[in-house]
Protein backbone atom coordinates (compact mmCIF):
# COMPACT_ATOMS: atom_id res chain seq x y z
CA UNK A 1 0.00 0.00 0.00
CA UNK A 2 1.24 3.89 -0.95
CA UNK A 3 1.52 6.18 1.77
CA UNK A 4 -0.43 7.96 0.33
CA UNK A 5 -3.73 5.92 -0.37
CA UNK A 6 -7.07 6.23 2.27
CA UNK A 7 -8.99 3.42 2.32
CA UNK A 8 -12.18 3.34 3.83
CA UNK A 9 -12.70 1.55 6.90
CA UNK A 10 -16.44 2.41 8.38
CA UNK A 11 -19.46 3.03 6.63
CA UNK A 12 -22.84 4.50 7.78
CA UNK A 13 -26.23 5.15 6.02
CA UNK A 14 -30.22 6.11 6.44
CA UNK A 15 -32.63 6.76 3.93
CA UNK A 16 -35.96 6.21 3.11
CA UNK A 17 -34.80 2.28 2.39
CA UNK A 18 -34.06 2.13 5.58
CA UNK A 19 -31.73 2.56 8.25
CA UNK A 20 -27.88 0.99 8.31
CA UNK A 21 -26.27 -1.13 5.72
CA UNK A 22 -27.91 -4.07 6.22
CA UNK A 23 -31.29 -2.62 5.19
CA UNK A 24 -29.91 -0.78 2.60
CA UNK A 25 -28.43 -3.38 1.08
CA UNK A 26 -31.56 -5.80 1.06
CA UNK A 27 -33.77 -3.08 -0.16
CA UNK A 28 -31.55 -2.56 -3.15
CA UNK A 29 -31.49 -6.21 -3.97
CA UNK A 30 -34.93 -6.32 -3.55
CA UNK A 31 -35.61 -3.63 -5.97
CA UNK A 32 -37.51 -1.95 -3.32
CA UNK A 33 -38.22 2.11 -3.15
CA UNK A 34 -38.60 4.14 -0.90
CA UNK A 35 -40.54 6.79 -2.45
CA UNK A 36 -43.88 7.40 -0.79
CA UNK A 37 -46.28 10.26 0.06
CA UNK A 38 -45.12 12.51 2.05
CA UNK A 39 -45.81 10.96 5.76
CA UNK A 40 -43.91 13.25 8.40
CA UNK A 41 -43.58 16.47 6.68
CA UNK A 42 -45.95 19.29 7.43
CA UNK A 43 -46.50 20.56 3.55
CA UNK A 44 -49.46 21.77 1.48
CA UNK A 45 -47.73 19.37 -1.01
CA UNK A 46 -49.15 16.44 0.69
CA UNK A 47 -49.23 14.40 -2.53
CA UNK A 48 -45.93 14.51 -3.49
CA UNK A 49 -43.71 11.27 -3.21
CA UNK A 50 -41.01 11.93 -1.68
CA UNK A 51 -37.95 9.73 0.03
CA UNK A 52 -38.90 10.04 3.83
CA UNK A 53 -36.96 8.67 6.29
CA UNK A 54 -39.81 6.83 8.23
CA UNK A 55 -39.08 7.82 11.35
CA UNK A 56 -40.07 11.21 13.34
CA UNK A 57 -37.88 13.06 15.24
CA UNK A 58 -39.47 11.79 18.47
CA UNK A 59 -38.42 8.57 17.28
CA UNK A 60 -34.78 9.68 16.55
CA UNK A 61 -34.32 11.78 19.59
CA UNK A 62 -35.53 8.34 21.72
CA UNK A 63 -33.02 5.83 19.54
CA UNK A 64 -30.35 8.53 20.24
CA UNK A 65 -31.54 9.35 23.96
CA UNK A 66 -31.46 13.44 23.06
CA UNK A 67 -33.88 14.82 25.75
CA UNK A 68 -36.95 16.04 24.23
CA UNK A 69 -36.04 19.62 25.04
CA UNK A 70 -32.97 20.05 23.55
CA UNK A 71 -32.84 22.16 20.26
CA UNK A 72 -32.00 19.91 17.76
CA UNK A 73 -32.55 19.54 13.59
CA UNK A 74 -34.01 16.59 12.35
CA UNK A 75 -30.58 16.59 9.42
CA UNK A 76 -28.60 16.61 13.18
CA UNK A 77 -30.61 13.58 13.98
CA UNK A 78 -30.17 12.17 10.81
CA UNK A 79 -26.67 12.66 10.56
CA UNK A 80 -25.69 11.09 14.28
CA UNK A 81 -27.33 8.05 13.06
CA UNK A 82 -25.04 7.29 10.33
CA UNK A 83 -21.78 8.68 11.90
CA UNK A 84 -22.50 6.12 15.26
CA UNK A 85 -22.75 3.26 12.34
CA UNK A 86 -19.54 4.03 10.77
CA UNK A 87 -17.94 5.05 13.87
CA UNK A 88 -19.29 1.48 15.17
CA UNK A 89 -17.60 -0.22 12.07
CA UNK A 90 -14.33 1.57 12.35
CA UNK A 91 -13.39 0.83 16.19
CA UNK A 92 -15.74 -1.00 18.70
CA UNK A 93 -16.86 0.79 21.80
CA UNK A 94 -13.78 0.84 23.66
CA UNK A 95 -11.63 0.58 20.55
CA UNK A 96 -11.10 4.48 20.13
CA UNK A 97 -7.56 5.32 20.08
CA UNK A 98 -8.11 8.71 21.65
CA UNK A 99 -4.70 10.66 20.78
CA UNK A 100 -5.68 10.27 17.21
CA UNK A 101 -6.13 13.58 15.44
CA UNK A 102 -9.76 12.83 14.09
CA UNK A 103 -11.91 15.46 11.93
CA UNK A 104 -15.87 15.65 11.01
CA UNK A 105 -15.75 17.14 7.50
CA UNK A 106 -19.96 17.20 6.90
CA UNK A 107 -21.87 18.25 3.62
CA UNK A 108 -25.41 20.47 4.25
CA UNK A 109 -26.97 23.25 2.42
CA UNK A 110 -30.45 23.60 3.93
CA UNK A 111 -29.39 23.70 7.68
CA UNK A 112 -31.98 23.87 9.85
CA UNK A 113 -34.26 25.57 8.30
CA UNK A 114 -37.16 22.53 8.69
CA UNK A 115 -37.26 23.81 12.49
CA UNK A 116 -36.98 27.53 12.13
CA UNK A 117 -40.12 27.21 9.78
CA UNK A 118 -41.92 25.75 11.99
CA UNK A 119 -41.35 27.60 14.91
CA UNK A 120 -41.01 31.82 12.82
CA UNK A 121 -44.35 32.36 14.71
CA UNK A 122 -42.68 31.97 18.35
CA UNK A 123 -39.45 33.74 16.92
CA UNK A 124 -42.22 36.29 16.31
CA UNK A 125 -44.20 36.48 19.16
CA UNK A 126 -42.87 35.38 22.02
CA UNK A 127 -39.02 34.04 22.11
CA UNK A 128 -40.06 30.46 23.26
CA UNK A 129 -38.09 28.78 20.34
CA UNK A 130 -34.57 31.19 19.91
CA UNK A 131 -32.65 28.40 21.13
CA UNK A 132 -33.51 27.30 17.25
CA UNK A 133 -32.48 30.89 15.21
CA UNK A 134 -28.67 29.75 15.36
CA UNK A 135 -29.25 26.03 14.05
CA UNK A 136 -30.53 27.63 11.07
CA UNK A 137 -26.77 28.23 10.09
CA UNK A 138 -25.28 25.01 8.22
CA UNK A 139 -22.35 24.70 10.30
CA UNK A 140 -24.60 24.45 13.69
CA UNK A 141 -25.20 20.63 12.20
CA UNK A 142 -21.95 19.95 11.81
CA UNK A 143 -21.28 21.36 15.20
CA UNK A 144 -24.39 19.25 16.86
CA UNK A 145 -23.06 16.33 15.46
CA UNK A 146 -19.69 16.92 16.39
CA UNK A 147 -20.92 17.82 19.65
CA UNK A 148 -22.83 14.35 20.77
CA UNK A 149 -19.81 11.92 20.22
CA UNK A 150 -16.82 14.52 20.91
CA UNK A 151 -13.28 13.96 20.29
CA UNK A 152 -13.22 15.35 17.19
CA UNK A 153 -9.99 18.15 16.67
CA UNK A 154 -11.45 19.69 13.79
CA UNK A 155 -14.58 20.34 12.36
CA UNK A 156 -15.56 21.61 8.43
CA UNK A 157 -18.83 22.14 6.92
CA UNK A 158 -19.44 22.04 3.29
CA UNK A 159 -21.93 23.62 1.14
CA UNK A 160 -21.77 22.80 -2.64
CA UNK A 161 -25.72 22.10 -2.68
CA UNK A 162 -26.30 18.76 -4.32
CA UNK A 163 -22.11 17.43 -4.69
CA UNK A 164 -21.72 19.18 -0.67
CA UNK A 165 -21.26 15.42 0.70
CA UNK A 166 -18.92 14.13 -2.28
CA UNK A 167 -16.89 17.41 -1.55
CA UNK A 168 -16.27 16.69 1.94
CA UNK A 169 -15.55 13.66 0.86
CA UNK A 170 -12.76 14.44 -1.30
CA UNK A 171 -11.97 17.24 1.36
CA UNK A 172 -11.07 14.55 3.85
CA UNK A 173 -8.73 12.70 1.52
CA UNK A 174 -7.06 15.90 0.85
CA UNK A 175 -6.85 16.34 4.78
CA UNK A 176 -5.26 13.29 5.07
CA UNK A 177 -2.55 13.34 2.16
CA UNK A 178 -1.70 16.35 3.69
CA UNK A 179 -1.41 15.06 7.47
CA UNK A 180 -3.81 17.32 8.63
CA UNK A 181 -5.53 14.79 10.39
CA UNK A 182 -5.02 11.15 11.50
CA UNK A 183 -8.71 9.62 10.75
CA UNK A 184 -11.56 11.59 8.52
CA UNK A 185 -15.12 11.02 9.24
CA UNK A 186 -16.74 12.36 6.27
CA UNK A 187 -20.19 13.02 4.22
CA UNK A 188 -23.31 14.48 4.52
CA UNK A 189 -27.15 15.44 5.86
CA UNK A 190 -29.94 16.97 4.75
CA UNK A 191 -33.38 17.02 5.82
CA UNK A 192 -36.91 17.76 3.54
CA UNK A 193 -38.21 21.02 4.48
CA UNK A 194 -40.94 23.43 3.15
CA UNK A 195 -38.19 25.46 1.89
CA UNK A 196 -36.96 22.34 -0.05
CA UNK A 197 -40.41 21.15 -1.94
CA UNK A 198 -42.05 24.46 -2.13
CA UNK A 199 -38.08 25.49 -3.70
CA UNK A 200 -38.10 22.86 -6.06
CA UNK A 201 -41.18 22.84 -6.81
CA UNK A 202 -41.42 26.18 -7.73
CA UNK A 203 -38.54 24.84 -10.34
CA UNK A 204 -41.33 23.33 -11.88
CA UNK A 205 -38.83 20.00 -11.74
CA UNK A 206 -41.00 17.61 -9.31
CA UNK A 207 -42.01 14.57 -10.63
CA UNK A 208 -46.11 13.55 -9.40
CA UNK A 209 -45.02 10.02 -9.90
CA UNK A 210 -42.14 8.26 -8.60
CA UNK A 211 -39.19 9.60 -10.56
CA UNK A 212 -37.59 7.58 -14.08
CA UNK A 213 -34.05 8.35 -14.47
CA UNK A 214 -32.98 7.84 -17.87
CA UNK A 215 -36.40 7.34 -19.18
CA UNK A 216 -37.14 9.19 -22.26
CA UNK A 217 -40.49 10.30 -20.31
CA UNK A 218 -38.61 11.32 -16.92
CA UNK A 219 -40.56 14.25 -15.49
CA UNK A 220 -38.50 15.38 -12.80
CA UNK A 221 -37.09 14.67 -9.10
CA UNK A 222 -38.53 12.74 -6.30
CA UNK A 223 -36.67 14.60 -3.08
CA UNK A 224 -35.64 12.77 -0.16
CA UNK A 225 -33.69 13.41 2.65
CA UNK A 226 -31.23 10.83 4.39
CA UNK A 227 -27.21 10.76 5.55
CA UNK A 228 -24.40 8.66 4.52
CA UNK A 229 -20.64 9.10 6.33
CA UNK A 230 -17.46 7.63 5.65
CA UNK A 231 -14.47 6.84 7.84
CA UNK A 232 -11.37 7.30 5.48
CA UNK A 233 -8.21 6.34 6.82
CA UNK A 234 -4.46 6.45 5.54
CA UNK A 235 -2.80 3.31 4.29
CA UNK A 236 -0.10 3.11 7.21
CA UNK A 237 -2.76 3.96 9.62
CA UNK A 238 -4.82 0.70 8.00
CA UNK A 239 -1.42 -1.64 8.23
CA UNK A 240 -0.47 -0.76 11.70
CA UNK A 241 -4.34 -1.46 12.65
CA UNK A 242 -4.71 -4.62 10.53
CA UNK A 243 -8.44 -4.01 10.03
CA UNK A 244 -9.62 -5.47 6.35
CA UNK A 245 -11.01 -2.22 4.48
CA UNK A 246 -14.27 -1.37 2.53
CA UNK A 247 -12.72 0.09 -0.09
CA UNK A 248 -10.31 2.86 -1.61
CA UNK A 249 -10.88 5.93 -2.59
CA UNK A 250 -9.35 5.97 -5.52
CA UNK A 251 -9.18 9.04 -7.59
CA UNK A 252 -11.61 11.89 -7.57
CA UNK A 253 -12.20 15.51 -9.17
CA UNK A 254 -14.22 18.60 -8.80
CA UNK A 255 -15.34 20.84 -11.47
CA UNK A 256 -17.35 24.13 -12.36
CA UNK A 257 -18.19 24.66 -15.85
CA UNK A 258 -20.55 28.13 -14.21
CA UNK A 259 -22.89 27.64 -17.09
CA UNK A 260 -26.15 28.40 -15.45
CA UNK A 261 -27.62 28.76 -11.70
CA UNK A 262 -29.65 25.42 -12.10
CA UNK A 263 -28.82 23.90 -15.59
CA UNK A 264 -25.95 21.80 -16.86
CA UNK A 265 -23.84 23.03 -20.14
CA UNK A 266 -26.02 21.22 -22.81
CA UNK A 267 -22.59 18.77 -23.61
CA UNK A 268 -22.40 18.28 -19.88
CA UNK A 269 -18.88 19.38 -19.97
CA UNK A 270 -18.75 19.77 -16.01
CA UNK A 271 -19.51 16.33 -15.67
CA UNK A 272 -17.35 15.11 -18.53
CA UNK A 273 -14.01 17.02 -16.71
CA UNK A 274 -14.85 15.67 -13.63
CA UNK A 275 -14.95 12.10 -14.59
CA UNK A 276 -12.15 12.24 -16.80
CA UNK A 277 -10.07 13.72 -14.08
CA UNK A 278 -11.22 11.25 -11.67
CA UNK A 279 -10.52 8.21 -13.50
CA UNK A 280 -7.05 9.72 -14.15
CA UNK A 281 -6.46 10.68 -10.76
CA UNK A 282 -7.09 6.85 -10.04
CA UNK A 283 -4.46 6.12 -12.45
CA UNK A 284 -7.19 3.79 -13.97
CA UNK A 285 -8.65 4.20 -18.14
CA UNK A 286 -12.02 4.82 -18.68
CA UNK A 287 -12.19 0.78 -19.63
CA UNK A 288 -11.50 0.26 -15.85
CA UNK A 289 -14.72 1.29 -14.63
CA UNK A 290 -17.13 -1.43 -13.82
CA UNK A 291 -20.31 0.67 -13.14
CA UNK A 292 -21.53 4.38 -13.03
CA UNK A 293 -23.63 5.32 -10.52
CA UNK A 294 -24.65 8.31 -12.25
CA UNK A 295 -26.49 11.52 -10.26
CA UNK A 296 -28.92 10.89 -12.56
CA UNK A 297 -32.27 12.91 -11.01
CA UNK A 298 -35.26 12.33 -13.88
CA UNK A 299 -35.16 15.98 -15.06
CA UNK A 300 -34.57 15.93 -18.99
CA UNK A 301 -32.00 18.32 -18.48
CA UNK A 302 -29.45 16.40 -15.96
CA UNK A 303 -30.04 13.26 -17.80
CA UNK A 304 -29.77 13.98 -21.04
CA UNK A 305 -26.64 16.20 -20.36
CA UNK A 306 -24.76 13.18 -17.92
CA UNK A 307 -25.61 10.83 -20.78
CA UNK A 308 -23.52 12.94 -23.08
CA UNK A 309 -20.71 14.04 -20.95
CA UNK A 310 -20.56 9.41 -20.49
CA UNK A 311 -20.78 8.65 -24.06
CA UNK A 312 -17.70 11.25 -24.44
CA UNK A 313 -15.34 9.65 -22.06
CA UNK A 314 -16.36 5.85 -22.88
CA UNK A 315 -16.88 6.05 -26.41
CA UNK A 316 -17.79 2.98 -27.64
CA UNK A 317 -17.34 0.50 -24.26
CA UNK A 318 -20.24 2.12 -21.95
CA UNK A 319 -19.98 0.65 -18.75
CA UNK A 320 -23.19 0.01 -16.60
CA UNK A 321 -25.03 3.06 -15.84
CA UNK A 322 -27.73 3.41 -13.04
CA UNK A 323 -29.24 6.03 -10.98
CA UNK A 324 -30.15 4.67 -7.67
CA UNK A 325 -32.76 7.99 -6.85
CA UNK A 326 -36.12 6.07 -7.47
CA UNK A 327 -34.68 4.43 -4.11
CA UNK A 328 -34.05 7.56 -2.14
CA UNK A 329 -35.24 10.07 -3.34
CA UNK A 330 -32.79 12.92 -4.27
CA UNK A 331 -31.05 13.43 -1.11
CA UNK A 332 -30.02 16.79 -2.14
CA UNK A 333 -26.49 17.64 -0.09
CA UNK A 334 -26.35 13.98 1.20
CA UNK A 335 -26.84 12.50 -2.20
CA UNK A 336 -22.92 12.09 -3.12
CA UNK A 337 -22.11 10.15 0.69
CA UNK A 338 -25.17 8.50 0.85
CA UNK A 339 -24.42 6.90 -2.50
CA UNK A 340 -20.71 6.69 -1.94
CA UNK A 341 -21.64 3.87 0.50
CA UNK A 342 -24.34 2.30 -1.71
CA UNK A 343 -21.34 2.01 -4.02
CA UNK A 344 -19.12 0.06 -1.27
CA UNK A 345 -22.15 -2.30 -0.98
CA UNK A 346 -21.48 -2.95 -4.58
CA UNK A 347 -18.43 -3.63 -4.36
CA UNK A 348 -18.54 -5.50 -1.10
CA UNK A 349 -21.09 -8.09 -2.29
CA UNK A 350 -20.61 -7.91 -6.37
CA UNK A 351 -23.99 -6.87 -7.65
CA UNK A 352 -24.96 -3.83 -10.12
CA UNK A 353 -27.62 -0.94 -7.99
CA UNK A 354 -30.67 -1.31 -10.82
CA UNK A 355 -32.20 2.12 -12.14
CA UNK A 356 -35.90 1.60 -11.34
CA UNK A 357 -38.89 2.67 -13.59
CA UNK A 358 -37.09 2.58 -16.96
CA UNK A 359 -39.43 1.84 -19.83
CA UNK A 360 -38.03 3.45 -23.06
CA UNK A 361 -34.39 4.90 -23.65
CA UNK A 362 -33.31 9.24 -24.29
CA UNK A 363 -32.90 9.21 -28.24
CA UNK A 364 -29.89 10.88 -27.79
CA UNK A 365 -28.38 8.55 -25.83
CA UNK A 366 -26.19 5.21 -26.88
CA UNK A 367 -26.91 2.85 -23.81
CA UNK A 368 -29.87 2.06 -21.50
CA UNK A 369 -29.70 2.19 -17.44
CA UNK A 370 -29.22 -1.06 -15.99
CA UNK A 371 -32.13 -3.37 -15.10
CA UNK A 372 -30.07 -6.14 -14.01
CA UNK A 373 -28.15 -6.65 -10.56
CA UNK A 374 -26.06 -9.49 -12.02
CA UNK A 375 -22.78 -7.75 -13.28
CA UNK A 376 -21.03 -9.48 -16.10
CA UNK A 377 -17.46 -9.92 -14.29
CA UNK A 378 -16.43 -9.27 -10.73
CA UNK A 379 -16.77 -5.37 -9.92
CA UNK A 380 -13.38 -3.25 -9.08
CA UNK A 381 -14.09 0.50 -9.83
CA UNK A 382 -17.22 1.80 -9.37
CA UNK A 383 -17.48 5.87 -10.58
CA UNK A 384 -19.80 7.77 -8.64
CA UNK A 385 -21.19 11.11 -9.83
CA UNK A 386 -22.83 14.27 -7.64
CA UNK A 387 -23.43 16.92 -9.29
CA UNK A 388 -24.79 20.70 -8.20
CA UNK A 389 -26.45 23.71 -9.13
CA UNK A 390 -23.92 26.48 -10.48
CA UNK A 391 -22.17 24.17 -12.45
CA UNK A 392 -20.53 22.18 -9.26
CA UNK A 393 -19.81 18.85 -10.58
CA UNK A 394 -17.78 15.81 -8.66
CA UNK A 395 -16.90 12.18 -9.20
CA UNK A 396 -15.40 9.80 -7.04
CA UNK A 397 -13.43 6.62 -8.08
CA UNK A 398 -14.30 3.81 -5.33
CA UNK A 399 -12.42 0.51 -5.72
CA UNK A 400 -12.33 -3.07 -4.49
CA UNK A 401 -9.65 -4.40 -2.00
Amino acid sequence: MKAKDVYVTGAGIVSAVGLGRQATLEALREGRSGVEPVRYLRTAHAGLPVGEVKYSNGEMREMLRIAPGEAMIRSSLLGILAVEEALRQYAPPGGRDETLRVALVSGITVGGMDQVEEMYDDFVGTDSKNDYIALIDCGACTEQIADYFGGFRMTSTIVTACSSSANAIMTGVDLLREDRADVVVAGGCECLSRYHVNGFNTLMILDRETCRPFDRYRAGINLGEGAGYLVLEPAESVARRGVQPLGKVSGYRNTCDAYHQTASSPEGLGAYLAMKGAVEEAGLVPDDIDYINAHGTGTPNNDLTEGLAIMRLFGERIPPVASVKAFTGHTTSAAGSLEAVLSLLALQHNFLPVNLNFREPIEEHAFVPVTDPSPGAPLRHILSNSFGFGGNSSAIVFSKI
